[in-house]
């Protein structure tokens, strides 16, 4: 996890406030992604949805951090990056999953 080598060299005053609070995000993350992985069909492209809305807060969190100087222009782009990749899994998982979807044949009734 990238984060874990990024808020030791935040300033105090905010490694225990915005920094915790992106740790608890990228552990929400990893929790949603778990969740989304393991449900049912019908819920799956919900719970990859959520998942993208968490990464999109992260990113937010971390842009916010680095405009206020908490974090290097270098260790917010090697974050950024990582996070990039992520979001084009997630949109990847969630296309996918609506392929799936929509090649399921639907019972009409008929035989």
């Amino acid at each position: 996890m990238v984060w874990v080598n990024v808020v030791p060299h935040m300033p105090k005053s905010s490694r225990y406030t915005l920094g915790a609070r992106i740790e608890e995000k990228f552990l929400d993350l990893l929790e949603c992604t778990y969740f989304a992985y393991f449900s049912e069909k019908a819920t799956k492209q919900t719970r990859i949805s959520e998942c993208i809305l968490l990464l999109d807060t992260l990113k937010f969190l971390i842009t916010m951090s680095w405009e206020a100087k908490l974090i290097s222009t270098t260790r917010c782009e090697e974050v950024a990056k990582i996070l990039d990749e992520t979001g084009k899994m997630f949109g990847g998982w969630r296309k996918n999953i609506g392929q799936i979807e929509t090649k399921t044949p639907v019972n009409t009734g008929e035989s």
